[in-house]
């Protein structure tokens, strides 16, 4: 579109590896899926103070959806408004199954693994001088969890499309972090990580 400024960050996420940045407030994250089917765990943080986090519980509660989708806001754990979800092309987000660990992995599929969005997590996190204590339930990007009748629930495949993404407002200076999830052992990824894109971009009407 002419007259629109260009993204204050603009860069290629490889599989497997995590990604973070400051966000301020009005600015937007975008992430990308460039190629359908990649999941990205993703965790935030005010930036202000590091010890308030985004809180799956309060996100839920307030909204009254155990699903992320366009409109939601993310809540701390003190209530307060983190991001907002201002577009989505996918409409529906998992908040519940958390992230995967080499422990877990070894506990489900009985695999020893060497990496695992908890350990990419421990990684990004250190960056900005937060301890593995910092690491919440967090929201899977492009990951649908149904929820039956029964209560079960389970990893579903979903096709999505190549340049599917989403996109948040920080309504407050945040710090993001996320993993491009390597997960082999469910469906998540299609049993193939792959690439993402992630970019920052200015309040609208910045010149």
């Amino acid at each position: 579109m002419p007259g629109t400024p260009p993204p204050l960050l603009d860069t290629v996420v490889p599989a497997r590896q995590p990604w973070g940045g400051r966000i301020l407030q009005g600015q937007t994250l975008r992430i990308t899926d460039l190629h359908g089917q990649q999941a990205v765990d993703f965790l935030c943080y005010d930036a202000a103070e590091p010890t308030e986090r985004y809180s799956a519980t309060n996100t839920i509660k307030v909204q009254g959806r155990i699903f992320i989708e366009q409109g939601t806001v993310l809540y701390s754990d003190t209530g307060r408004a983190l991001m907002t979800v201002i577009a989505d092309t996918v409409g529906r987000h998992d908040t519940i199954y958390g992230c995967c660990s080499n422990p877990n992995n070894l506990l489900r599929y009985g695999a020893h693994t060497t990496e695992s969005c908890y350990s990419n997590f421990e990684t990004i996190l250190a960056t900005f001088g937060l301890p593995r204590s910092a690491i919440v339930s967090n929201i899977n990007f492009f990951m649908c969890v149904p929820v039956e009748p029964d209560g079960s629930a389970g990893v579903a495949t979903s096709a999505l499309q190549p340049g599917s993404y989403v996109e948040l407002r920080a309504e407050r200076d945040v710090i993001a972090v996320l993993s491009n999830c390597p997960q082999m052992h469910n469906p998540c990824n299609g049993y193939n990580p792959t690439p993402i894109r992630v970019s920052v971009h200015p309040p609208p009407g910045t010149a």
